[in-house]
């Protein structure tokens, strides 16, 4: 279950761009970590200018007035080339299906015990008996 959570600025992105945000998160996820397509939790916050701070050009990148803070949330189990690709899958599908900046895409990445996660009705991950290779 891992779990996108994107800080945008606020009505810079139309629902359209939004929704394709979302849907990029989702496929690099699927390529990178091969999880299931409808393995899909994803945030999408906007803030006002006094609410998102971003330096436009640290550390000598240019982003526009569309850059982002992308975080995402997934259990420890994940090797760092698997989070090498998420990460460029990530930018990757932003620039191509949102049309930002690859410089505008910044990425933190929070692994997490799997007795840490739940799907629902109560059960941690860890307990729960489910064909999930993709969790693992």
């Amino acid at each position: 279950m891992p779990t996108f959570h994107a800080h945008i600025p606020a009505q810079k992105f139309s629902s359209e761009e939004k929704r394709a945000l979302a849907d990029a998160l989702n496929l690099a996820l699927h390529e990178s970590l091969n999880t299931p397509m409808d393995d899909r939790f994803i945030i999408i916050s906007e803030h006002k200018e006094d609410e998102l701070f971003i330096h436009p050009t640290f550390p000598g990148l240019q982003r526009s007035d569309k850059r982002m803070i992308v975080t995402v949330t997934f259990g420890v189990s994940r090797t760092i080339e698997q989070k090498r690709k998420l990460a460029e899958l990530i930018t990757r599908y932003a620039v191509e299906k949102v049309g930002v900046s690859a410089d505008d895409v910044s990425l933190l990445m929070y692994a997490v015990p799997l007795e840490n996660m739940s799907f629902g009705r109560g059960k941690l991950i860890s307990d729960v008996d489910l064909a999930m290779p993709w969790v693992r």
